[in-house]
C-alpha cells in the first residue's frame, strides 16, 4: 500500500473502572467513588502514517474547566459554590476538611438542582494539599478558578490567651492559605482566576500598625519571604507580650488578613512578571459583614450576598486585564 493510500483501522478502547478511596490524614478509609466503566469500539479513518500528537483528541477532562473553593461546606464558601454552579461552565468542586460534612453540603445543593463535585481538602494539612493538587493536575491538567475561602476567627468572648489566638489564626488564614497558593498557583491555567477571601478588617488593621510596618505592607518591593518573616514576627512577639511595642495592633484576625491581602499583591506581581502572556488575574477581596458562624447572626449580609464579590472576581471575563493584585470590596477596587 502506498503512502498516499488510506485505510480503515478499527480501534478497540476499554476504559478501566477505577475506584478512588478517600482517606483521612491518619490513613483510615472514608468512602469510595466509582468511575463509570465504558467499552467502546471506534472505527477510525487514518492514513498509514501515524497521527502527530497535535492531531490527537484531547482527554475530555483536560478540556473541561474546573473551579475549586476551599472551606466551602458552609457559610460564604457554600454560597460561592452555589453561585458558581449557576454561572460557571465547568466542574465546580466543593471542598471541606470533613468528608461527611462536605458530602452533606453537596447533597444540600443537589436538592436545589445543582451539581457540585466534592474533594476532601484540609488546608492545614500539607499532605491534603499535595494530594488535592495532584488530583486536579492529573484529572484536569490544572485549575481554572481557585477561591481561597477557608479561614477562622476567634469569638470576641473567647478567653484563649492572645498568643494562642495569634498562632492559631495566622496558621490557617495566612500560612496555610500561602501553602495552598504555593502548590496551586503553578496549576492555574492560562486565563485563570485566583480569589483570596480577605476582609476589610485587614485594611483597618493596617492603618493601626506602626508607620514602619505600614510602609512595608504597602511597598511594591516587599518580597514574600519578608512578608512571611513579618507574620512570624507578630506571632513570636505575642508570645513575649511585645507585639504592641513592635508596632502591632491587638487583633490576630486583622493581622492575618493584612498579611493575606499583601500576599495577594506580591503574588499578582510575580504572575505578571513570570507569566505575562497567560492572562491570569489574582485578587483579594472582602465579602462584607456576612451572617455566618464566624460573624454571627447580627451581620448585615446573607451568605449569598457575601458571595457576590468573590464570584465576580472568579468570573472576570476572558481578556480582562484588571483588577489584578488589588483589594476589592462591593466589586470595586479599594485603597490599600
Amino acid at each position: 500500500m502506498s503512502a498516499s493510500q488510506t485505510h480503515v483501522v478499527s480501534v478497540f478502547c476499554f476504559r478501566v473502572c477505577a475506584v478512588t478511596m478517600r482517606k483521612t490524614p491518619s490513613g483510615h478509609p472514608l468512602s469510595f467513588f466509582p468511575v463509570v466503566v465504558s467499552l467502546c469500539f471506534t472505527p477510525l479513518c487514518s492514513s498509514s502514517t501515524a497521527a502527530s500528537p497535535s492531531t490527537t483528541t484531547p482527554d475530555h477532562n483536560m478540556a473541561t474547566k474546573v473551579a475549586v473553593v476551599t472551606g466551602s461546606n458552609k457559610g460564604i464558601g457554600l454560597a460561592i459554590v452555589r453561585a458558581l454552579c449557576k454561572q460557571f461552565q465547568g466542574d465546580i468542586y466543593l471542598t471541606a476538611r470533613d468528608v461527611g460534612r462536605g458530602q452533606e453540603a453537596v447533597q444540600s445543593l443537589a436538592s436545589e438542582g445543582l451539581k457540585p463535585m466534592f474533594h476532601q481538602l484540609d488546608i492545614n494539612d500539607p499532605n491534603s494539599i499535595t494530594t488535592a493538587a495532584a488530583y486536579f493536575k492529573d484529572k484536569y491538567g490544572g485549575v481554572d478558578v481557585l477561591v481561597n475561602n477557608a479561614g477562622i476567627a476567634f469569638k470576641t468572648a473567647d478567653d484563649a490567651p492572645f498568643a494562642v489566638q495569634a498562632e492559631v489564626t495566622l496558621k490557617t488564614n495566612f500560612f496555610a492559605t500561602r501553602d495552598m497558593l504555593t502548590h496551586f498557583l503553578p496549576l492555574i491555567k492560562a486565563g485563570g482566576r485566583v480569589v483570596n477571601v480577605s476582609s476589610f478588617v485587614g485594611s483597618s488593621t493596617l492603618n493601626k500598625c506602626s508607620p514602619a510596618l505600614q510602609q512595608r505592607f504597602r511597598s511594591e518591593d516587599i518580597s514574600e519571604d519578608e512578608l512571611v518573616g513579618l507574620m512570624q514576627q507578630f506571632v513570636d512577639k505575642t508570645k513575649k507580650g511585645e507585639h504592641k511595642e513592635g508596632g502591632w495592633p491587638e487583633t490576630a484576625y486583622g493581622v492575618s488578613k493584612t498579611g493575606l491581602t499583601t500576599l495577594s499583591m506580591i503574588q499578582a506581581r510575580r504572575l505578571s512578571k513570570e507569566r505575562p502572556n497567560d492572562g491570569i488575574l489574582l485578587n483579594a477581596c472582602c465579602p462584607g459583614w456576612v451572617r455566618t458562624d464566624m460573624a454571627g447572626p447580627k451581620a448585615t449580609k446573607s451568605p449569598d450576598e457575601g458571595a457576590v464579590t468573590p464570584v465576580y472576581l472568579a468570573l472576570l471575563p476572558p481578556g480582562a486585564t484588571e483588577p489584578h493584585g488589588k483589594f476589592v470590596s462591593e466589586k470595586q477596587v479599594q485603597p490599600w
